[in-house]
């Protein structure tokens, strides 16, 4: 067998876990091996080599005769078209594999990357959308897109135009992740072509589809799923009622993520699935702060220092002065303690959690909001919305 001497872009591994790489391929290139039958193929029989010699006998099996497994000089070739693209082959069993996409029931086996893959192990949000996009709808991509980044979030898409193209391109600079429906090395639409190479020289490109295929129909389905895996939520911001996008949206519930969508108006095809989406319970969100209030931030907060004795310990702060920012600042906690709650009670402990908020910040607070009546407080220290 060649392949282990086959030239790569990933770090020269020693040659078993070289033989492991390709043996990895040429199983999952072999016809009938999918991603599920490739995961039981290695549990039953503890590698892919092994798989490889028994797949003749269980085609056999199942009454097909003249099984062979994938030639080895066509997965020599996928790993040389690969070295010539500058991509890596990321198997779920390397280190960088993405983690949150591992977690996925059907994560894919193996993925071929350009460009930086330390971006799949951070934390990031999927934007995806109509590709007939409006202006308003790109505007928000854009705005969402650059605010995420801001606030220590990779952005994930699909390379799509409208939507993705727009989430991609202000996103460029805090982390932009796009997952293509066919081979990495093939970029659709072909007007991205630029775009696609900023990507790899700033960002990540990401397909589990061999190196130099044409995306078909079939192909975005299963892209969806990677997109929704890489994500820890997806935002639809356009999305007809029978779009591409809501797939993704299912994909993001199976796997546990949240779902939050922009709403748009009732007379806009192009806004019945984020509407759709809201009204079956989805997170209506206006902007970026919307989404990290809804799924927390991107990175813990810092811990606070241990207190200093009594006689070291600095005045604290007079609270600012109404009109120098102290009541904007109450009114807009008063706004975000509203939106978390709803007519099932919350332990007021995790609602002061969820708001990574100091607790005596939040407790007058609910105290104004007990008085005025929008929410009642119950026993075990529970609290719920009026």
């Amino acid at each position: 067998m060649t392949g282990p001497h086959i030239s790569s872009t990933h770090p020269q591994l020693h040659p078993t876990m070289e033989e492991t790489r390709f043996s990895w391929l040429r199983l999952m290139r072999s016809r009938r091996v999918g991603v599920a039958t490739f995961h039981r193929l290695i549990a039953e029989f503890g590698s892919a080599a092994a798989a490889l010699e028994a797949l003749p006998d269980i085609a056999r099996e199942a009454g097909e005769d003249n099984y062979t497994i994938c030639p080895a000089d066509r997965v020599e070739a996928e790993l040389r078209r690969g070295a010539a693209a500058g991509a890596r082959l990321i198997l779920k069993t390397d280190p960088d594999y993405p983690p949150a996409l591992a977690e996925i029931s059907d994560a894919p086996p193996l993925l071929w990357a350009r460009g930086r893959i330390d971006l799949a192990g951070r934390p990031a949000v999927a934007l995806v959308g109509a590709r007939n996009a409006s202006s308003l709808g790109q505007r928000m991509a854009r705005a969402m897109a650059a605010d995420l980044g801001e606030a220590g979030f990779v952005i994930v898409s699909g390379l799509a135009r409208g939507i993705d193209t727009a989430a991609h391109l202000a996103s460029l600079q805090g982390g932009s992740i796009a997952v293509m429906a066919g081979g990495v090395d093939v970029v659709y639409p072909a007007e991205n072509a630029a775009l696609a190479d900023s990507l790899v020289a700033q960002g990540l490109c990401l397909s589990e589809q061999p190196m130099a295929t044409s995306p078909r129909g079939r192909h975005f389905p299963a892209r969806n799923r990677i997109i929704s895996g890489l994500a820890r939520a997806v935002v639809v911001i356009e999305a007809a009622g029978r779009s591409g996008s809501l797939i993704t949206a299912r994909d993001a519930l199976d796997q546990g993520r949240d779902v939050l969508a922009v709403p748009g108006h009732p007379f806009d095809a192009r806004a019945a699935g984020c509407n759709m989406l809201i009204r079956d319970g989805a997170a209506l969100v206006r902007g970026a702060r919307d989404v990290i209030d809804a799924i927390g931030p991107a990175r813990d907060p810092v811990p606070s220092q241990p207190a200093l004795p009594l006689e070291d310990a600095p005045a604290a702060a007079a609270p600012p002065p109404p009109g120098e920012g102290g009541l904007r600042e109450t009114a807009r906690l008063h706004m975000r303690i509203l939106d978390r709650l709803g007519p099932a009670p919350v332990a007021e402990d995790q609602l002061i959690r969820d708001l990574a908020v100091p607790a005596a910040r939040v407790a007058p607070v609910l105290t104004d909001l007990e008085i005025a009546g929008k929410i009642a407080r119950q026993a075990g220290g529970l609290v719920a919305r009026n």
